[in-house]
């Protein structure tokens, strides 16, 4: 078996493997479409005897973690043609993608699972879930008048990007966008701008209206202020639609700000993240400002990525920087915590505490030890609001 990434004169190979194992029915225009967008390097391939049989794609983002963005390899269209599945071909090529990211300083990968329980075999954990709220006109929020001004606005990137990287940066797991990627976010419907009374953007809504719906991608507001001004907006709507459904990070308040909230909720599991380079994410990453020196040693279990097996040293200074340094290989099973990869990273995005993984056997270790790593974890909230 061969493992590389496609050239140009494989597209064809490509877009016929996709189609097969997503389903999709692509038109003369849609295919065209394709063809020029290809971006063969961003495809990694399983080859036998110079045939495709499995392949995924490595997209180059950025994510928030901490207020900071950092690289990141988004791994999406998975794919294998049936009579090869289960022959391995996908397990070779994410191991080596994880080292093609490590190579190219991309300290975190996230992926959107067809399966949690087969990406978890691999090192990857849930990092994200949200709600999503259907809710009929009768139950939207009431009026309020606000100061300030809602503008209708077409492909303002600049302007959407300012709210939306305020916003963004305040969560773990948020992608930090670039034009590119704006681009196809515009797509999916109309936007409206809320300005403050000073003319300053404060928030936005992403929504298209289909037989009496309003579907709200994206609801991205600064403050309490800006979210009311949005919803009196989507509330004006009620000659036009008999119901709204959204979606929200799971710190959202909505249910209790309304007069009834026996409103839908459903929470979705959603997205999966695994540290790729465990060193390298611990040095990018803001851990609490304590004011004093803390160490603890962790026994890290990777099979897949055994750069990060092993015992490391944690060190945060008093100001929240942090190192990992390798530790001796005799103090294997003698560590002050130990756990598996996933668990570390679904802990540093923010999704799970130390004292849960600890309380549910995902960590082993001594109290202290968790007492100690709990007191220099920031509790951020972790979100999401794209899909790859």
């Amino acid at each position: 078996m061969q493992l590389r990434q496609l050239i140009a004169d494989e597209f064809e190979a490509n877009i016929e493997l996709l189609q097969y194992a997503f389903q999709l029915k692509l038109d003369a225009e849609r295919l065209a479409n394709k063809r020029r967008n290809f971006k063969a390097e961003q495809f990694w391939g399983a080859f036998e005897e110079g045939s495709l049989k499995a392949q995924l794609q490595l997209i180059p983002l950025q994510l928030y973690v901490q207020g900071r963005a950092l690289a990141m390899g988004g791994i999406a269209n998975v794919s294998t043609w049936p009579e090869y599945r289960r022959h391995g071909h996908v397990t070779q090529l994410l191991v080596r993608v994880l080292r093609h990211m490590r190579e190219n300083g991309q300290s975190v990968s996230c992926l959107h699972p067809f399966s949690v329980g087969f990406y978890r075999k691999f090192g990857w954990e849930l990092y994200t879930d949200y709600k999503k709220y259907t809710i009929e006109t009768a139950n939207f929020p009431p009026r309020v008048a606000t100061e300030g001004y809602v503008v209708r606005v077409g492909a303002d990137i600049p302007l959407l990007a300012r709210v939306y990287n305020n916003y963004a940066s305040r969560y773990n797991g948020t992608l930090a966008r670039d034009e590119a990627w704006w681009g196809k976010v515009l797509k999916l419907g109309s936007v409206v701008v809320y300005f403050r009374p000073d003319g300053e953007p404060a928030g936005y809504i992403l929504y298209e209206i289909e037989k009496r719906v309003m579907t709200v991608h994206e609801m991205v507001h600064e403050d309490e202020r800006a979210r009311r001004a949005l919803w009196t907006f989507i509330a004006n709507h009620d000659s036009m639609i008999d119901k709204a459904v959204l979606e929200a990070p799971m710190d959202d308040i909505l249910p209790f700000l309304l007069p009834n909230p026996r409103i839908s909720q459903e929470i979705m599991p959603y997205f999966m993240a695994r540290i790729v380079d465990a060193p390298a994410f611990v040095q990018q990453y803001a851990f609490g400002a304590t004011g004093e020196r803390t160490q603890i040693s962790v026994q890290l279990i990777d099979p897949h990525a055994p750069w990060n097996e092993g015992v490391w040293h944690l060190t945060v200074a008093e100001d929240g920087r942090g190192t990992l340094a390798p530790g001796d290989p005799d103090e294997n099973g003698s560590a002050d915590l130990a756990c598996d990869i996933g668990s570390w990273t679904a802990m540093l995005m923010g999704y799970r505490r130390p004292e849960e993984l600890y309380g549910c056997g995902r960590m082993d270790g001594t109290e202290d030890a968790v007492r100690r790593l709990e007191a220099i974890l920031p509790k951020c909230q972790t979100y999401l609001l794209d899909y790859f």
